[in-house]
């Protein structure tokens, strides 16, 4: 019995140093983890939906509030004015979340595009909604009737990817949401 008293003692000392270890190594590793995200995933997709700025919009970025959840904005500034901005949201599609990039042109009330970051799909298939074909109907897009047009809009599904179209769709529905609730905020954070 003391023997078994032992190795619980034992065995509970090691599960504990090793879980302290484990959440030790995560939050020292968290910034890395975010600054790789930020340039390998997100950078790109900024640069494909913002144009015609001479900031840093990584640098720039700002955290707004809604709803309890935070939104990471990154601005498109040219001469200190504040012309664009993006976002990331994201949508169900067939093999998890698809990550959106969206931009928004704060001078013309339009998309500036939107850009996949993260997904999931079906390679060859649900993967196409990363194409020059879907993600060009965006770009300039009005903010209101964004649809599919098989539910009225005039936005084209990829063939044979309809659940990953409706998902990036409905990403960017989400994120024109976001953006008319913030937009009068977006002024404040830049000026």
């Amino acid at each position: 019995m003391k023997e078994m008293m032992k190795m619980m003692v034992v065995l509970s000392l090691i599960c504990g140093l090793s879980g302290v270890t484990l959440a030790a190594l995560k939050q020292a590793t968290a910034p890395i983890i975010e600054e790789q995200v930020l340039t390998f995933v997100q950078a790109p997709a900024i640069e494909q939906v913002l144009n015609d700025y001479d900031n840093n919009p990584i640098k720039d970025r700002r955290k707004f509030e809604m709803d309890g959840s935070s939104i990471t904005v990154f601005p498109a500034m040219k001469d200190g004015r504040l012309n664009g901005v993006a976002f990331e949201t994201s949508g169900k599609g067939y093999g998890g979340q698809i990550g959106v990039m969206v931009g928004f042109d704060m001078t013309a009330n339009t998309l500036s595009g939107i850009g996949i970051t993260t997904m999931k799909e079906t390679p060859g298939l649900g993967s196409r909604v990363t194409g020059h074909g879907f993600t060009t109907q965006f770009k300039g897009h009005a903010l209101d009737s964004m649809k599919l047009k098989k539910n009225g809009g005039d936005i084209d599904a990829v063939a044979g990817a309809t659940i990953s179209s409706t998902g990036t769709v409905s990403a960017v529905r989400e994120a024109v949401s976001i953006f008319n609730t913030l937009k009068g905020k977006f002024a404040e954070g830049w000026s």
